[in-house]
């Protein structure tokens, strides 16, 4: 098979596009075919040396992948080849095939096709996470959603549209704002405006943001402090923007607001069990046509580097997602 591999730290440029000897399963894990696989941007924070997971060299990354089940290791129950399947494999999504732990492994929901299946496991499965079991978002609240035209952006704006909340999204381009909006924003605000803290107060009515969800950070985790409604929850989901911010105890302690870590993939390591019952949970709101990824599937598995540079640049609306030959 083929397969990227990271022999050293570098730029998305300097890997290898290797053939190698395709990867046998193990007890307990079931072996993909893969027909797509998505990105994320910490896969390049990988490849640089700078995520907080370093895998011994070389390495293959890719955390999301779809495909077909082609070889079902010891102790595997309720798979069989050819099933279709979804997977949050521990690296190695970059390549043709791809070994994953069972209980990383999902049924592929009915009418989704091969790329949206590769982008939905990571970005949905944290923002449900997010907002329900970290921020408790309810119904008619105020949600604020940086970098709305995300991956993650793209899957908090649905979800929270699902759970009843009324949405602003905020994104970097006139191109990025109609985005969110096709996923369901009620009002969109462009974070380049240093005022936006102010529009926010405004649509509000005053009130500021109930929940806010933040995959950025630096200077726009500074700003949201500053409309965020009273006993609002201020979710901490990344740091895209570089800089990881800090706030003042007195803003914590004068709004009486909580700021809130959402780590998904700790939570998961933690607790084994919590990915399926989330899945089965996503899956409902997709039966019920409440969320659908919206990807972006130019490139093929060869094209890597060349995805990881639109993602990287911010040309990517939703998700970017590799198609398999």
């Amino acid at each position: 098979m083929h397969a990227w591999r990271v022999n050293q730290w570098c730029e998305p440029d300097g890997m290898e596009w290797a053939e190698t000897e395709a990867p046998l399963p193990g007890r307990g894990e079931v072996r993909l075919r893969n027909k797509a696989a998505a990105l994320n941007f910490f896969d390049v924070l990988q490849i640089q040396g700078k995520y907080q997971t370093k895998p011994p060299f070389p390495f293959t990354p890719g955390a999301e992948t779809a495909g077909v089940v082609d070889a079902v290791g010891e102790g595997v129950s309720g798979w069989s080849e050819g099933d279709s399947a979804l997977a949050l494999p521990e690296g190695g999504g970059f390549a043709e095939q791809t070994i994953v732990p069972i209980n990383r492994v999902f049924r592929v929901p009915k009418g989704m096709s091969w790329e949206q299946a590769a982008a939905f496991p990571i970005v949905y499965h944290t923002s449900l996470f997010a907002l329900r079991d970290r921020a408790h978002l309810l119904e008619g609240e105020w949600l604020l959603v940086h970098a709305g035209a995300s991956g993650v952006g793209m899957s908090a704006i649905q979800i929270g549209k699902a759970f009843g909340a009324r949405v602003i999204a905020t994104a970097g381009s006139a191109e990025k704002l109609a985005f969110c909006q096709r996923q369901g924003a009620d009002h969109v605000l462009d974070y380049s405006d240093p005022a936006w803290p102010d529009a926010v107060k405004s649509l509000t009515g005053g009130r500021a943001a109930d929940v806010i969800y933040d995959p950025v950070g630096g200077d726009v985790f500074d700003l949201s402090s500053k409309c965020i409604a009273q006993q609002g929850r201020l979710l901490v989901i990344g740091f895209a923007g570089g800089r990881i911010p800090s706030i003042a105890a007195n803003r914590i302690l004068l709004k009486n607001i909580s700021v809130v870590g959402a780590f998904w993939g700790g939570h998961i390591k933690a607790n084994p069990s919590y990915p399926a019952q989330t899945h089965a949970d996503l899956d409902e709101l997709w039966n019920a046509g409440k969320i659908a990824p919206e990807v972006r599937a130019d490139w093929r598995l060869d094209q890597l580097p060349e995805a990881m540079k639109a993602l990287t640049d911010r040309q990517v609306c939703g998700k970017a997602v590799l198609r398999m030959g």
